[in-house]
């Protein structure tokens, strides 16, 4: 599943033909993505890149590095940095404040997603990567791992999820 994904994302980076969707006049790249989004699914792929990076890295609370492991919010910030060059406030609240609220049907991989997980809204965070998964530092004792959003932990303490790519240009 996560190999097609990336599959996916890694032709769409390399492919450059060029097409033209008639039915809805829109110049298209060779995949299919009409280039006005090229950006926001370069920026995207770019993002998820770094997240897969930091798979297996340990949770450490507040940690913000692969060398002394991640907490949740740690983790988002460091992939946004070094994808993006964007530096995001350190906690998961502070996050939930920025980019453009979006529904969980309308998640497209480099979103934010939040949870609640301590008695509290926001208290958690993730990058949304498709597939009906999100990448996290999930707590103490575990890893940087990739989970489904359905699953019924996760659903039942969904907040709400946050698209920051539109606003870096996406």
């Amino acid at each position: 599943m996560l190999g097609g994904l990336l599959m996916c994302l890694a032709l769409a980076s390399t492919t450059s033909a060029r097409a033209y969707d008639t039915a809805h006049h829109v110049s298209l790249a060779g995949d299919g993505t009409p280039h006005a989004v090229r950006p926001y699914v370069d920026l995207a792929q770019e993002l998820i890149g770094h997240g897969m990076a930091y798979l297996g890295i340990r949770y450490r609370q507040g940690g913000t590095s692969p060398e002394t492991g991640f907490d949740c919010s740690g983790l988002v910030q460091r992939i946004f940095l070094t994808a993006a060059g964007v530096e995001l406030p350190r906690t998961a609240a502070a996050m939930a404040r920025l980019g453009e609220k979006i529904g969980r049907e309308d998640l497209r991989p480099g979103d934010l997603v939040f949870f609640n997980t301590m008695r509290r809204t926001f208290s958690h965070v993730g990058i949304y990567v498709g597939d009906g998964r999100f990448l996290h530092a999930p707590s103490s004792g575990g890893v940087v791992r990739m989970d489904a959003i359905g699953e019924r932990y996760w659903t039942s303490r969904f907040n709400g999820a946050r698209r920051l790519l539109a606003d870096l240009g996406g």
